[in-house]
């Protein structure tokens, strides 16, 4: 089952606009990443819930999609993320550290998870202006976004395939939109 989900769990940069994530299952999503171990318990990790759709679209101005196809300008108007989770910290009790950065991935890969379980796609999103996301959302005095995770619907077919010795590793799409997701084979991955 676990496995089942890691593989359904894609980076997704296109969605549709129905059904949109409710305050109820943002909520959810948020419990989640509450419930991940933290680097010694030190817990720095806060959530902004964004559902919103004005405040969706200003959110989303102020992130930068799919860097290895700047060419394709991602997402496509009309794709748009539904909602997000902003990861922020609390700059007066917690610094931007490495331990901060490993907490921050397990609960965001533990969301995308719960995501994918309920339904629904998602994108972590570290391109992003700080200060343009904390305009966008209004954010208290204090806290940082560290991470932007988009959520919503997913709109697009994403493959996983193996790639062969020397082959490019970024992700691409066909003529078709298929998303394609280069990965290095399990023999290559496994240092023996």
């Amino acid at each position: 089952m676990l496995k089942e989900l890691i593989l359904k769990n894609r980076s997704c940069r296109g969605y549709a606009q129905t059904p949109r994530p409710t305050e109820e299952e943002l909520k959810e999503l948020a419990d989640c990443a509450r419930l991940c171990p933290s680097a010694s318990n030190r817990q720095p990790l806060r959530c902004r819930l964004v559902n919103d759709q004005a405040e969706c679209v200003a959110l989303q101005a102020a992130t930068r999609w799919g860097g290895a196809l700047r060419e394709l300008h991602l997402p496509y108007p009309g794709t748009e993320a539904t909602a997000f989770l902003v990861l922020c910290y609390d700059s007066a009790s917690a610094k931007d550290s490495p331990m901060l950065r490993i907490d921050t991935g397990i609960a965001a890969q533990t969301v995308l998870l719960r995501a994918t379980e309920m339904g629904y796609s998602g994108l972590m999103i570290a391109a992003f202006e700080p200060d343009g996301v904390k305009r966008a959302l209004t954010l208290p005095e204090g806290f940082e976004p560290v991470l932007v995770i988009a959520l919503g619907k997913g709109a697009e077919t994403i493959v996983l395939e193996d790639r062969a010795d020397g082959e490019e590793r970024a992700y691409w799409r066909d003529e078709k939109g298929v998303h394609h997701v280069p990965k290095v084979p399990l023999e290559k991955f496994i240092i023996r």
